[in-house]
């Protein structure tokens, strides 16, 4: 009998009985253990900037922001964090976007070169693949990928925040920092104004919302659309519901927000007609899960903001550094919606048939995350007197991992704030994995009960 190598995700290096017995409940305490780590680094004194000295509720929350590659900051990132702070923050962005376990089979790959079969059960919980063959392949996409794909942004970002008059230094640290935030869907900024100062320039907006789609779409559909990208038709159905979904709410929401805000004059009502498309379009890219903005949230009209609740509770894609409910799980409930108008049997989607299993799969994500999303929503209104649009949209923006805020975040007192970081674990880690953590066992019945249709509607 073969002994698993010192390199791999083994019992005795990670967890050991918990990893063999539950590895959803691994990943919550992996996670978790990540968290707290990043948490502690904040906490040194080497890590805050100047006279300024964040609490340890602050330091926890921005820990779990980073890792949970959310966005949501209760202090300025740039006035509180020194420079070994932000690279902390910054290094917790990329353990988070890669996965905990995904990280863990990664390093497993470089000293063994092999993953033993816990290894790839682990990674193929974090990257939503059902092939334990494939996962191998997967791991070593996702480092390719994402290193390219970081690497080219800070590449075409530092030059033009050298022409904007930064020290070469600093605009070299600003664009890692900033491709790194971008195709980690993570919204967290190194500078006091963030993008505001570039709300007009496509050489920055443009590589940075690209990145966010990017990071969005999941490393299984960037993996296959690499393979087949010269044949479409042969990709995979999910491949083909999260690219089709992802394009249509992204057209859909740069329509509504040009709409909503283009005669706005706290936000973009009187600029140029360039950057008030820009301005929408990189709003519609960024409010399902990047959480940048060249604008106030606060200043936006009510129905603008209404969408953004409804886009950020989507998020997007499966297996994607992007949080919500997926634009797959939308995808399902509609698909069923459809087939129930129409009286079909069965949900179909380009030439395939789904199984009625992914359907009560897909309602209790939903379902599940509805409540998580009310319960936060309803402990902040009662421990804060900020209006209930403001306390809803935020909730909804940690829960989905958006980063995006009204403003009331560092007016919120400490429970709310541990509230919020509450939520952006359960909307890092998911329903379905939180779930399975919880549950000891999975009970298969012998006797099914008789059947009978209730009334519905």
């Amino acid at each position: 009998m073969r002994q698993e190598s010192p390199g791999s995700i083994t019992a005795g290096s990670l967890g050991g009985r918990m990893a063999r017995m539950s590895p959803a409940r691994f990943a919550v305490t992996a996670f978790t253990g990540v968290v707290a780590l990043v948490a502690a680094v904040l906490c040194l004194p080497v890590a805050r900037a100047g006279p300024n000295s964040p609490g340890i509720v602050d330091a926890l929350f921005t820990a779990t922001s980073a890792v949970c590659v959310t966005g949501l900051t209760s202090v300025p990132t740039a006035e509180y964090w020194s420079p070994f702070g932000q690279v902390a923050i910054l290094v917790g962005i990329q353990v988070g976007g890669l996965g905990v376990m995904t990280l863990g089979s990664m390093l497993s790959l470089a000293t063994s070169r092999r993953l033993g079969v816990r290894s790839k059960i682990l990674a193929a919980s974090e990257t939503g693949t059902s092939r334990l063959g494939e996962v191998g392949l997967l791991v070593r996409a996702v480092a390719v990928i994402s290193i390219v794909a970081e690497l080219t942004l800070a590449a075409i970002l530092t030059p033009r925040f050298v022409m904007a008059g930064e020290p070469t230094g600093q605009a070299i640290w600003h664009g890692v920092f900033y491709s790194v935030s971008a195709f980690n869907n993570a919204g967290f900024v190194p500078t006091a104004d963030g993008l505001e100062p570039f709300a007009s320039d496509w050489w920055v907006l443009a590589p940075i919302m690209t990145g966010v789609f990017a990071g969005s779409l999941g490393f299984p559909v960037i993996l296959d659309l690499k393979r087949h990208w010269r044949h479409p038709s042969r990709l995979s159905l999910h491949s083909k519901l999260t690219v089709t979904f992802c394009l249509g709410l992204l057209g859909i929401a740069w329509l509504i927000f040009l709409a909503t805000e283009w005669n706005n004059p706290a936000t973009l009502g009187g600029s140029a007609t360039t950057t008030t498309l820009l301005g929408t379009l990189f709003a519609s890219a960024n409010t399902r899960s990047g959480g940048f903005a060249t604008f106030s949230i606060a200043d936006e009209r009510p129905a603008t903001i209404l969408l953004q609740d409804a886009l950020m509770f989507v998020g997007g894609g499966s297996a994607s550094t992007a949080g919500g409910i997926k634009v797959t799980t939308l995808a399902v409930m509609l698909l069923a919606i459809r087939a129930e108008a129409r009286g079909d049997r069965d949900m179909e989607a380009f030439g395939r048939r789904l199984e009625p299993s992914v359907l009560r799969v897909a309602v209790t994500v939903a379902v599940a995350s509805v409540m998580i999303v009310f319960t936060g929503a309803l402990i902040l209104s009662l421990v804060s007197a900020a209006p209930i649009s403001h306390i809803l949209f935020d909730c909804i923006s940690a829960f989905a991992t958006c980063g995006l805020s009204s403003g009331i975040v560092p007016t919120l007192p400490a429970v709310a704030k541990l509230t919020l970081a509450a939520l952006m674990l359960a909307g890092r880690l998911g329903t379905m994995t939180i779930a399975t953590s919880v549950a000891l066992t999975h009970r298969r019945r012998v006797i099914r009960l008789p059947e009978e249709r209730p009334t519905v509607g």
